[in-house]
């Protein structure tokens, strides 16, 4: 009995120690969904776990974990802290994970190398949905929150994001405090550069909007550039889904501007004003000394009126206009003549519709699998 007592006992602590030891969990599916895969060792190549290219939400139960998109921790990597990823989506990197190992407590990872802010262990209310960059391309240091933010001067963050990732819902960012000056309304996705909107080192505010509230299409910013993996998987099956809307979005309207001389004629045939009343004060003056009584009064007059027609003329060009030249700035606006960055593209597969972003002009057709997602 005694032997039954500890062979049990030592089953059981193998259990207690393996759970302990489970340190990252990779799911098939968004939210934690789907088949999961269990590691508390490095995996150079998860082709021989059978969960290559799977994994599309992650929990990182102890430590920090590198997880690459190609074999032997190359390619794409990101380092995960400790708690809950619902969509690798965010990060570029949803069924792309390849490769993962754990990264020494003592390590130095620079900022950039980081992924968003990861939800806090079992606590499903703590979601870091939006993250700011301070540099183009998810670069530099990061700034995320899932609160509402007044004033990102008193979070160290005033007028430096360059890019951003949303991981879900809308997020209304504006370029002063307190939601007010210029704002734009961002959907989930990423953002590498927000200067295409205007907005490259100026947001000053950010709040989401209600699932419910109702936003005016010129109210959104440009479409997030989607950065998925659209490999085929070996076991999929492949169909193809009609077309019905292609827009190319390209750069902001440009402005060009030039200088160039302007001929200007000014008109000099009014009367010199300040010369007829000189005039008119002289003439008055040298008519009051001729004759006395009315003859005086008459002269002063005929005096006054004489001056002012003789000063009136003084100063005054006989043709009448000058003409003179001077530069002239004048400026245009002018269509971007820019290669579109990308095509957005609808397509409906199985009665839904779906958007996508494409780096090249699709056919009649685009080629999905069974969930719908684009595959090449």
């Amino acid at each position: 009995m005694t032997a039954i007592l500890r062979s049990a006992l030592a089953v059981v602590g193998v259990l207690i120690t393996t759970q302990a030891a489970a340190q990252v969990t990779f799911y098939e599916r968004e939210g934690f969904r789907g088949r999961s895969f269990t590691t508390a060792e490095e995996v150079r190549n998860m082709e021989r776990r059978g969960f290559n290219d799977r994994a599309s939400s992650v929990v990182v139960e102890r430590d920090r974990w590198e997880v690459c998109e190609d074999a032997r921790f190359s390619g794409q990597c990101v380092v995960l802290r400790r708690g809950r990823y619902p969509s690798l989506g965010a990060m570029g990197l949803n069924d792309r994970i390849s490769s993962a190992r754990s990264v020494d407590r003592n390590a130095h990872v620079d900022d950039d190398r980081y992924a968003p802010v990861p939800v806090a262990p079992n606590d499903n209310n703590r979601v870091a949905q939006i993250t700011f960059y301070e540099r183009e391309g998810f670069r530099g240091r990061s700034f995320s929150t899932k609160e509402q933010i007044r004033n990102f001067e008193r979070s160290g963050f005033n007028d430096r994001a360059s890019s951003v990732t949303v991981s879900s819902g809308r997020w209304e960012v504006c370029e002063d405090v307190r939601f007010s000056g210029r704002c734009v309304v961002l959907r989930p996705g990423r953002y590498p550069s927000l200067a295409a909107m205007g907005l490259n080192d100026r947001v000053s505010s950010v709040r989401t909007v209600s699932r419910n509230a109702r936003i005016d299409d010129h109210r959104y910013a440009p479409a997030a550039v989607v950065s998925h993996d659209y490999r085929r998987r070996s076991d999929e099956r492949l169909f193809e889904a009609d077309v019905t809307a292609v827009r190319a979005v390209v750069g902001p309207p440009e402005q060009r501007c030039w200088v160039e001389r302007e001929e200007v004629v000014q008109d000099r045939s009014n009367a010199n004003v300040p010369g007829a009343i000189a005039g008119a004060v002289i003439g008055g003056i040298l008519g009051h000394q001729i004759g006395d009584g009315a003859g005086r009064d008459l002269a002063t007059a005929g005096g006054a009126v004489a001056g002012a027609v003789v000063g009136a003329n003084v100063g005054r060009d006989d043709g009448g206009q000058q003409a003179y030249t001077q530069d002239v700035r004048r400026c245009e606006s002018t269509p971007s003549q820019a290669r579109p960055e990308y095509w957005d593209v609808t397509y409906t597969f199985r009665g839904q519709a779906y958007r996508v972003q494409m780096t090249a002009p699709p056919g009649r057709t685009v080629t999905v699998n069974e969930r719908g997602e684009p595959r090449e």
